[in-house]
């Protein structure tokens, strides 16, 4: 797959998550198979510029190019300066938020809101591909409510404005995260536009993802929340697509080896006191569904300090290990959002 001048390593592509998808987890994502990562929501508004949290969103020192900011905001000008702004700071491709579907975003009339609105989307499309010599990327669900599906609409308006690839959740904004994403809206925009189209909603297993990219004709896939504590869902998929068989699991060590790397890149990222805070949702989204790990996630949270936070760790991996050397995930629907079987 190709965005712009950028031809992807494979059509697997780490979904935008505000809090999640920081450069810690998109470096990991991208070394365990990932060919694609966008980054959190940058704000649009230039007063916020020099926050702390933007300029960590900005970060993208040591990531695997091409580097993907996405944008968000309702202000045609205020995201063509945002956009320049972060392609100043090293972004090589500029995403558009028209996806979210967060109350706090709407009701700004942000993210996924703006599908209620084509003549705007129009303006921002226009505003924010003039602004930047970087190709432009859009994210979009199927549209407002299920009784108004614009997506086919939006996305031939991107394509003719000069969007180069399109995002597209399987759910509308009055869905958020509820019931299942549906594909059939995400096969009539990929009969409707020549630009690459990536289908995200739903995607957790790699029998999922061949299906969805089989259904949908979709140029490659993006995979949001099945990555939470589950980076290595990447090569799996790859590897499935590529082969038609699965990878073995991975083993108890490695599930160590791989949060404990983690985690110290969060903390050299974040700093002692906001890394162990933000390291507290990881390690619970890591030792999910792992045995004796309720009581374990608890305690967790109380800690109060690095040391403390991986001392535990070690203590509870130790005892796991002397239990199981390998860890199963659950393949069938019934396990479809990702959750571990102990061996």
């Amino acid at each position: 797959m190709q965005i712009g001048p950028y031809k992807l390593r494979n059509n697997l592509v780490v979904a935008p998550m505000a809090g999640v998808t920081d450069r810690p987890f998109r470096m990991l994502c991208k070394k365990l198979g990932a060919g694609y990562a966008v980054s959190e929501m940058v704000t649009s508004n230039s007063l916020l510029y020099g926050s702390a949290k933007t300029l960590r969103r900005a970060n993208h020192e040591g990531e695997v190019e091409p580097i993907s900011v996405q944008i968000a905001g309702a202000d045609p000008k205020m995201l063509a300066d945002a956009a320049r702004y972060n392609v100043d700071h090293g972004a090589q491709v500029i995403d558009i938020n028209m996806g979210c579907p967060a109350k706090k975003i709407c009701n700004v009339m942000a993210g996924s809101a703006l599908l209620k609105d084509e003549p705007l989307v129009s303006q921002i499309l226009k505003a924010v591909v003039a602004a930047v010599d970087v190709p432009v990327t859009l994210k979009i669900r199927t549209g407002w409510d299920k009784q108004n599906r614009n997506a086919v609409a939006v996305a031939r308006m991107a394509e003719d404005i000069g969007v180069q690839a399109l995002a597209m959740h399987g759910r509308t904004r009055a869905c958020a995260y509820m019931g299942d994403a549906e594909y059939d809206t995400i096969a009539e925009v990929k009969q409707a536009i020549k630009i690459p189209l990536i289908a995200n909603g739903d995607i957790t297993t790699p029998e999922k993802a061949k299906f969805v990219l089989e259904y949908t004709g979709a140029d490659g896939v993006m995979i949001g929340r099945a990555a939470q504590g589950r980076p290595w869902i990447f090569r799996e998929i790859e590897h499935y697509l590529t082969t038609g068989e699965h990878m073995p699991a991975p083993e108890v060590e490695e599930i160590r080896s791989v949060m404990l790397g983690h985690l110290h890149d969060l903390y050299e990222f974040y700093g002692d006191l906001t890394g162990m805070r933000v390291a507290r949702k990881h390690i619970s989204w890591y030792t999910k569904g792992l045995k004796d790990s309720a009581n374990f996630r608890h305690a967790m949270n109380q800690l109060q300090t690095i040391d403390e936070q991986l001392n535990a760790i070690n203590d509870f991996f130790n005892h796991l290990q002397t239990q199981d050397t390998r860890i199963q995930y659950a393949t069938d629907e019934a396990g479809a959002n990702g959750e571990v079987l102990a061996a």
